[in-house]
Parts: C-alpha cells; structure tokens; sequence
C-alpha cells in the first residue's frame, strides 16, 4: 500500500517539508486548499524532491476554469517530471457562489465535464489537434499557436477526485484516474456506497478497478502516552463533529442510523459551540470514523478496515503527537 504524507500552505517552509516527507519514505504527499493556493507549495516541493508523489489535495475546481486548471497542472507536470497528481475538489455551493463568486449548478455533472474539457485541451497540446470542446458548462474553441504550450515529455497529470456522495463518485469511474476519499467516511460506507457507485462509473466507462487509485485520509486516534492518546480522540471528535455539521455529508451518518445527528451538529455549528460538538461524539461514532489503536497496532488496523479497499493511504490527525506514534504504522503499511 502506498502511504502518503502532507505539507503546511507556508511557503517559506514548503520546501523543507516536502524534502523531510521524501527522507522519511512517503510515496506521495497532498498540500490543500484552505487559506492559500496549493499549487504554489507544490512548486517548490517539485523543486526539492526527486522521488515523491505530489498531489494538490484538493484544488478548488468551480472557483477556476477548466483552462486554467489544466495549464497549471500541465506545467507544473512536467516541472515535477511527470509526478503531479491533480486533485480537484467540488467544495459547496455557499462557498463557490459567495467566496468565490462563481456559478454553481448540477455540480457531478460540471465536475464531469470540467475535467472533459481539461482532456480535450491536454490532448489539443500532446496530439496537435483542433481544440473544439463544447459542452453545457464549458466551452473551449480557440487555441492559437501562441498560447500553445505543445507535448512535454511528461504529458498531462493524473485526474484524482474528492467524492462523499454516489454521483459524484461515479464521476471517478467515468472520468478520473483516482479518488479522493474524504475523512468523513466510514469501512462500511466505503464498501457498500462507495465501491458500488465506483464501479457503475467505470462500468460505463468500460474500465475496471485497477485504472483508478483510491486515496483514504484515514482517522487515526494514537499517541505514545495516556495524555497524547486522549488529546488525540478530543481532536478527532471536535473534527468529525465539524464535518458531521455539514448538510452534505449527512449520508454518511444516515448510513449508519445516525441521520438526526446532522441538524443538531449543524444548529450549534452556527452558535460557535465547537467543543459541545465533539462532546456529541460519542465513543461508538469516534470509534466508527476512527481508526483507535496503539502505535504499534495501528497500521495492522488500518490494514484490517481498508487494506483490500483503498490504493494509499494518509494519517487524518487533528492534533499534535511525537514522531514516534506514527512510525510504526508508516512501516507496516509500506511492506504490506
């Protein structure tokens, strides 16, 4: 299994991290998308690396175009030397319309054609073709020389997308070369909504599971003493209770009967009450989301829930540990 790793949005440190990540023998790190831009880390990570997998985790599509996206991560491709991963994110409506003020609508179906259109602009660089895209939320037509970056040797990234729900996921199996799993999932939910609707995409698509990687920032509740292992579960409950608030991941808890949860999470959401979240986060929730082990039983757990699921692998830790927590697991997975 793979294991992947991540660097902070502080430019100033990027560089240092993602080279330390490489030492340390992660296959692959994500930089995200929250008060700065991915790609400009993963600029300088590319620059001080030379083995690592580097993926933006995720990129905001809908607050881009699918040109811009797709010159970005083109350029940054062959800068990297083909090891660019492309993560896209959908985010929400509220955000895409009032942070971003860009239009919002049937968003599995503008996620599909978002990344259509960045193939037909790939391939109107690699092959030389008439770019001539038309579809119902994009259109590109125009492609003169002199906006023509032409064929590198590294050609166009890897299209990994982040999904909870069932369209969205079966847009992975159309169109995508891997899945983004988000932390708000679940062993059950993954199996039994996930790899279905995964699977009906890439039946359409005639492929089959072994063209697209499925990428889990697992929950994880360690430490190496007492005091870190319950600093660990506080944070990992106030950060499903946050997720948990949000209307569109409330399929995940309706899975497993805890629909009513949603509203009430959302409610105090809205009053600020943070840590009276994660207080509804009982042991039987956190212990569902989470994966709660030893440091040195962690990475057979991890293995035992999603070893037969997932492709590669990442810690969603919400809080502060020692090195050492996580070592042994980083080792188990990687000879697994």
């Amino acid at each position: 299994m793979l294991v992947d790793g991540g660097i902070g949005s502080d430019l100033a440190k990027a560089a240092a991290q993602a080279k330390g990540q490489e030492e340390l023998g992660f296959d692959g790190l994500w930089a995200a998308e929250t008060n700065h831009d991915p790609f400009l880390a993963l600029t300088l990570a590319a620059e001080h690396t030379s083995r690592i997998e580097l993926g933006t985790g995720i990129a905001v599509a809908f607050a881009r175009s699918p040109m811009t996206v797709a010159q970005t991560a083109y350029n940054l491709n062959a800068f990297a030397e083909g090891r660019f991963l492309l993560g896209l994110g959908s985010q929400i409506k509220a955000h895409i319309t009032r942070r971003f003020s860009m239009p919002w609508s049937h968003p599995a179906a503008r996620m599909k054609e978002f990344i259509e259109a960045m193939q037909a602009i790939w391939e109107s660089w690699e092959q030389g073709t008439k770019l001539d895209f038309r579809g119902d939320f994009y259109e590109h037509t125009l492609m003169t020389p002199f906006f023509d970056p032409g064929p590198n040797p590294h050609g166009a990234p890897k299209v990994f997308l982040a999904a909870v729900g069932e369209m969205m996921t079966k847009v992975v199996g159309e169109v995508g070369d891997g899945m983004l799993c988000h932390g708000f999932t679940t062993e059950s939910y993954l199996r039994e909504v996930t790899v279905p609707a995964l699977t009906g995409g890439l039946d359409a698509s005639g492929r089959t599971r072994s063209d697209v990687q499925l990428s889990l920032p697992a929950f994880v509740v360690t430490g190496t003493t007492e005091e870190e292992a319950a600093a660990a579960a506080d944070g990992v409950r106030q950060q499903i209770a946050f997720y948990g608030s949000t209307p569109a991941y409330r399929g995940v808890l309706e899975h497993h009967g805890w629909g009513d949860l949603q509203p009430e999470l959302n409610r105090l959401s809205k009053q600020g009450e943070w840590v009276q979240m994660g207080s509804l986060i009982d042991d039987e929730i956190l212990g569902t989301f989470a994966v709660v082990a030893e440091p040195d039983q962690l990475g057979d757990e991890l293995l035992a829930r999603f070893g037969d699921v997932v492709d590669r692998i990442s810690f969603y830790a919400p809080y502060q540990a020692t090195a050492g927590a996580f070592a042994p697991a980083i080792e188990r997975l990687r000879s697994a």
